[in-house]
């Protein structure tokens, strides 16, 4: 089993980088589900169909990492049904996560289609490599955080403008908490016990989901509330 790989904080010294470790917390750590927002597709138990970005490649890396902040499940998902996992560097905890190595297009694109904007047009990127985070609309993926940097690129996410405690929590679906819970598995750096203890413990999940229940999904077995 590997390990979650370290994040040097700091500034980043080069704010036109072509690649770029882009950071999922959430769906997006599986690789399948991540592979339809980059070649284009309809995720299985997803109610949408993606169009993909300009460079349809994989990401040359994925690894295991983790963020300061909390993770947290709110609002309703129009694609899962239930909450969607949000981000907040601010808050209390550590997040489990996974770094994505792809090009600065590629996180452009796929940051377009959380924000329900056509892929295409490249990110301006200055502010958020040089002061960690970017407002670039009120929508609930529309803000961009820079987490620090690995190998010396930056280690870039996106999440809602609001704080944890801003908004009402939201039990996420079945399929949801299954995707996301094998995206943590994939990454290599948890056991099934770890992940279901984690993600069972995140606002929103916690109280609705046991580990139990999150065991089962991960076994395929389950597919209730705890």
């Amino acid at each position: 089993m590997s390990t979650a790989h370290s994040i040097e904080p700091g500034p980043i010294s080069d704010l036109m980088p072509q690649r770029v470790w882009y950071t999922s917390y959430g769906s997006n750590m599986h690789l399948g589900r991540l592979a339809c927002y980059l070649a284009g597709g309809r995720p299985p138990g997803a109610a949408k169909v993606y169009p993909g970005c300009r460079d349809r490649s994989l990401p040359a890396e994925s690894v295991p990492v983790e963020l300061p902040g909390s993770m947290y499940f709110a609002t309703d998902s129009p694609v899962w049904g239930g909450g969607r996992a949000f981000y907040d560097p601010a808050a209390e905890g550590r997040v489990l996560a996974r770094a994505h190595l792809v090009s600065a297009a590629q996180f452009a694109d796929v940051a377009a289609q959380e924000m329900y904007r056509e892929p295409g047009v490249d990110l301006d990127l200055t502010q958020v490599l040089s002061e960690g985070r970017a407002v670039m609309g009120e929508g609930r993926y529309e803000t961009l955080v820079c987490a620090g940097r690995m190998s010396g690129l930056p280690v870039l996410t996106f999440t809602a403008p609001w704080e944890i405690d801003d908004v009402a929590w939201n039990s996420p679906s079945p399929a949801y908490v299954r995707l996301l819970s094998l995206g943590l598995l994939e990454a290599g750096a948890w056991d099934a016990t770890t992940v279901a203890t984690y993600v069972a413990s995140c606002p929103g999940a916690a109280g609705h989901w046991t580990e139990q229940a999150i065991g089962e999904l991960i076994r395929g077995r389950g597919a209730a509330h705890g």
